[in-house]
Parts: C-alpha cells; structure tokens; sequence
C-alpha cells in the first residue's frame, strides 16, 4: 500500500459517495486510475465495505454500553453466540481479567437488562460486568496515514 492508496482511504472515509473523477481528483490520479485502485483495494480486503454512518440516538438507541464478559473457559471460538444477540455491535477476545468485550447499544435499561440475560445465557460466561457511557467526546475511523 503506498501513499496514493492511504491518500484515497482517506478520500472515502470522509466522504465514501463522491464521485470517482473528484476522488481522482483529490489525490492527483485519472477517474478510471482512482476507480481500479479502489477495487484493488476492495480485492484485498482492505477496504471491507461502504457504509452510512447513522447517529444511533436518533434511532432511539439511546444506551451504549461496554460490557467485559467474564468465562469460565476459552471463547475464542464464541463469535458465532455473540452475533446472535442483534444489540452486539462488536465483540472482542481480550486479555486480561475478563474474557471478551463487547459493545452493545439498546433503547432503554429494561432492554439492557435483556441482553445481559441473553450474554449469562452463553455457555461458558461466568459473569459480566457492565460500563455505562454517559457522553461520547468523539469517535474516529481507522486512520490510512
């Protein structure tokens, strides 16, 4: 990967639905040269998808919440559990004192609550322990440079 392609990654992630001409543009390339590095790029999995960033809280999921999970065996190979509960966003093999970590985003507590029952529901979770954001200062995407 060279500065072109880290040049155009971070082209698309300021603002992925502009045109392949205006792309090329921004970092000195034709629209078709900009286009074939894009899907070069998608080829090689380092670009993974195009996606619309929503603001969850004007969705109504309105807690985000990180959870460390707690285990009383490995579960490295406990995605698929985790993925089946649709308010995980993200789940993360750790080290440390907790097994995973997982990012979950709900409406209310009364639903947080649920999930929590559904995460004690996966064999092998021997506890949770649940952080609650109050305010989020910003977030930011991977960074191509």
């Amino acid at each position: 990967m060279d500065d072109i392609d880290r040049a155009l990654i971070a082209e698309l992630q300021r603002d992925a639905t502009q045109a392949y001409a205006a792309l090329g543009k921004a970092v000195g390339l034709s629209a078709g040269a900009a286009h074939d590095r894009v899907r070069k790029l998608r080829e090689r999995g380092v670009i993974r998808r195009t996606t619309v960033d929503v603001d969850p809280a004007a969705l109504g999921w309105d807690v985000l919440t990180f959870v460390m999970v707690g285990s009383s065996a490995w579960m490295g190979d406990a995605a698929e559990r985790f993925a089946a509960i649709p308010e995980v966003q993200e789940a993360h093999v750790i080290a440390g004192t907790a097994s995973v970590l997982v990012k979950v985003r709900t409406a209310g507590t009364q639903q947080l609550q649920d999930v929590l029952r559904r995460l004690h529901a996966i064999e092998g979770v021997s506890g949770t322990q649940a952080t609650v954001v109050l305010e989020t200062f910003f977030e930011r995407p991977v960074r191509a440079e």
